[in-house]
């Protein structure tokens, strides 16, 4: 694709990339790259032949965040609008019935770590860096921050990130467990195709219907839950995907899914 495209699409295989592609300035997100996301989100959405998504940076950092030069907002119903126009593909992305990847280089901040959250695992280099800098400019967290970043870290960990604006580097970020594994960055993109392509071979229709159980359980109850596990359950026993894998257990067969290895090994 041209150099000057803000973002880059690619799908082989089943896995979709979709590279931020504003190395120059961190991966800031404008408006072109808005709507480049929204595009490309509705586009996997409609293809069944995706199976995961990797979500990286071009160059030496995932996303700085919005572009604070193109944020020249000077009426509520202006900024509104400005944000609903992103709520459509965050939603998407976040409740999307297929494993989501990060794979995290260098800055994550703001936006940049609200779109990382959105993903099932963060996959990061040593040198990341994540910061929910809002408060330093007078606005709220924003890109579905607000809903993942609490039942990621837990909502003491959601407040101190918030209120002090302080960024954190990749250690941190994996011991509260917004980071899923810390590979080094020669490594990252290698790693992060790893899990997708891995993670691929799961069964479409358990994975996605545990994923959006899961996406609802902790605004829900025990009994709505176990509602949705015994009609999920239903159809999962019903798929071709679970006769196969059961066949292949009881012949000790290689088994449809495997969790791919360590980076390490």
């Amino acid at each position: 694709m041209a150099e000057e495209d803000t973002l880059l699409v690619a799908i082989a295989d089943g896995i979709a990339t979709l590279t931020l592609n504003r190395p120059k300035q961190k991966n800031a997100l404008n408006v072109p790259m808005r709507d480049a996301l929204r595009e490309a989100v509705q586009q996997i959405r409609a293809d069944r032949a995706v199976r995961a998504v990797v979500l990286r940076g071009a160059g030496t950092d995932f996303c700085s965040g919005g572009d604070i030069r193109a944020m020249n907002v000077t009426e509520s119903e202006a900024g509104r609008n400005r944000m609903d126009d992103m709520h459509g593909w965050i939603g998407m992305l976040a409740d999307l019935d297929r494993p989501v990847v990060a794979a995290v280089d260098g800055v994550a901040y703001g936006a940049g770590f609200s779109m990382a959250l959105l993903a099932d695992f963060i996959v990061a280099s040593p040198r990341a860096r994540f910061c929910m800098p809002f408060m330093k400019v007078g606005l709220v967290p924003d890109c579905g921050a607000l809903y993942t970043l609490p039942r990621v870290v837990g909502m003491a960990r959601a407040r101190d990130l918030v209120f002090s604006a302080r960024e954190i580097g990749a250690e941190e970020a994996r011991q509260i467990g917004a980071v899923f594994e810390i590979v080094p960055e020669q490594k990252l993109h290698a790693r992060a195709d790893q899990l997708a392509r891995g993670l691929a071979g799961a069964s479409p229709v358990a994975f996605g219907m545990a994923k959006r159980a899961l996406n609802q359980s902790l605004g829900s109850d025990l009994h709505a839950m176990l509602e949705l596990e015994s009609l999920g359950q239903g159809i999962a026993f019903t798929t071709g995907y679970h006769r196969e894998a059961v066949r292949r257990f009881t012949e000790k067969e290689p088994p449809l899914f495997r969790w791919p290895a360590s980076s390490s090994e």
